[in-house]
C-alpha cells in the first residue's frame, strides 16, 4: 500500500513521514521543486515533485495511492501577496481532495489548525463541537485554514474518506524553518526576547501529533475533527520551563498588548520601506490577544490518542537547535522557503 503525504518536508509532515517509514509503510512525498528536504535525510521514500495548484501532477502523484496525508500547508502570517496562501490552502486543498476521489484513495487524512477551533467562548473551553465562524479568523492564514476546512468538510460529505485533524502548537526537533512557536524558543535562546505578552497555546510534542495523524488514519470517522494536543500553557509558563531547561533568565517584564502592537505597526511600516518581511507581524500580535486554550479529549477516547510531556519535548527543541548551529551569529535563517505544496 502506497501512502502519499504532502508537506513532508516541513515539521509535523516530516515527523509523520518517518513514522509512515517506521513502521514499513510504502511512502511517496509530494515536493516542490527546489524543496528543503534536509528534515527526510536518509529516508526511503519516492519524491515526486508537483504543486497542489498544477491538477496534472496531483493525478500523477495520486497513482496507486491507497491513503493521503495532506500536510502542506502556506504557513506564513505575512506575505506579500496574501492571495497567494488563498490558492495554495484553499484552492490546493479543493484540487487534492479531488484528484484524490478520482484515484479511489481509501483514506485521507487533512491537517487542519486548532486555530478554526480555538476561538473565545465563555465557559467550557473550545472543543470539536465548537463552530467558530470566518469573522473570528485573524489574519489570512487563519482565514485560509478556516475555509480550507470547510472544503474538506463539504468532500466528507459528498462521498470522499476524509478525517480532519486540527494540531495546536508543535515543539520538538525538526523545526527547521522555524514555525511561530519554535521562533519563540529560538529567540528565548538567543536572548531576544527582554519582555513577554499575556497570552497563551496548547502545546504539545510534535512526535505526539504525528502519532495522532497515524491513528486519525486507522480509527477516526471520517467527516469529523480531531484536536491533537496536550497542556494548555501560558507564554509565561512556557518561557519559565525554558528557562529550567536552559538555567537562562526568564524575562519577568509584561508587555502591554497595545504596546506590542504598537510596536508590530511600526516594524510593518519599516519593513515596508526596507523591502523586507516584518520581524513583528501585525497579525501575530493581534491573535495573541486570546489563550488559544482547548479541551481535547475526544482524540483520547476515539483515537486512543496520548501525549507525552510537554517539557522533555521543550528540552528535544533545545538541543536540536543548539546541535544545528542556530545560536551561532546569523543562523535561525537556514530557508526562506514556506511549506507550500510541499
Amino acid at each position: 500500500m502506497t501512502t502519499l503525504v504532502t508537506g513532508a518536508a516541513g515539521f509535523v509532515g516530516s515527523h509523520v513521514t518517518r513514522q509512515l517509514v517506521s513502521a514499513g509503510q510504502s511512502v511517496r512525498v509530494l515536493v516542490r521543486p527546489g524543496s528543503n528536504l534536509e528534515a527526510l535525510a536518509g529516508l526511503h521514500v519516492e519524491c515526486f515533485e508537483g504543486d497542489l495548484r498544477d491538477a496534472n501532477s496531483l493525478e500523477r502523484a495520486m497513482h496507486g495511492v491507497r491513503r493521503v496525508f495532506h500536510l502542506a500547508a502556506d504557513y506564513r502570517l505575512w506575505a506579500p501577496r496574501p492571495e497567494e496562501i488563498y490558492e495554495n490552502n484553499v484552492e490546493g486543498t479543493r484540487q487534492l481532495l479531488a484528484a484524490a476521489k478520482r484515484a479511489g484513495v481509501e483514506r485521507i487524512v487533512y491537517t487542519s489548525t486548532v486555530a478554526t477551533i480555538a476561538v473565545p467562548r465563555h465557559g467550557a473551553l473550545p472543543n470539536e463541537d465548537t463552530q467558530a465562524t470566518f469573522d473570528e479568523m485573524i489574519g489570512h492564514y487563519k482565514r485560509s485554514k478556516f475555509l480550507a476546512e470547510q472544503v474538506a468538510v463539504e468532500a466528507a460529505a459528498d462521498g470522499v474518506p476524509v478525517v480532519i485533524v486540527n494540531p495546536t502548537a508543535p515543539v520538538g526537533p525538526w523545526d527547521w524553518k522555524p514555525t511561530p512557536t519554535g521562533r519563540i524558543i529560538l529567540d528565548f535562546l538567543k536572548g531576544k526576547m527582554p519582555a513577554y505578552v499575556d497570552t497563551g497555546l496548547n502545546v504539545a510534542a510534535v512526535e505526539d501529533i504525528a502519532t495522532g495523524h497515524l491513528l486519525a488514519a486507522e480509527k477516526g470517522r471520517i467527516g469529523e475533527r480531531y484536536i491533537l494536543g496536550a497542556r494548555n500553557m501560558t507564554l509565561k509558563q512556557i518561557l519559565d520551563a525554558l528557562s529550567a531547561i536552559t538555567g537562562r533568565p526568564a524575562p519577568r517584564v509584561r508587555l502591554p498588548h497595545a504596546v506590542a502592537l504598537a510596536a508590530g505597526y511600526a516594524d510593518q511600516l519599516f519593513s515596508r520601506l526596507a523591502g523586507r518581511e516584518p520581524q513583528i507581524p501585525v497579525e501575530g500580535v493581534k491573535m495573541s490577544r486570546h489563550r488559544m486554550f482547548v479541551e481535547s479529549d475526544k482524540g483520547a477516547r476515539e483515537l486512543g490518542y496520548q501525549h507525552t510531556s510537554v517539557e522533555a519535548a521543550l528540552e528535544r527543541a533545545v538541543r536540536w537547535y543548539e546541535l544545528h548551529g542556530y545560536l551561532a551569529t546569523g543562523a535561525g535563517n537556514k530557508s526562506v522557503a514556506h511549506e507550500a505544496a510541499a
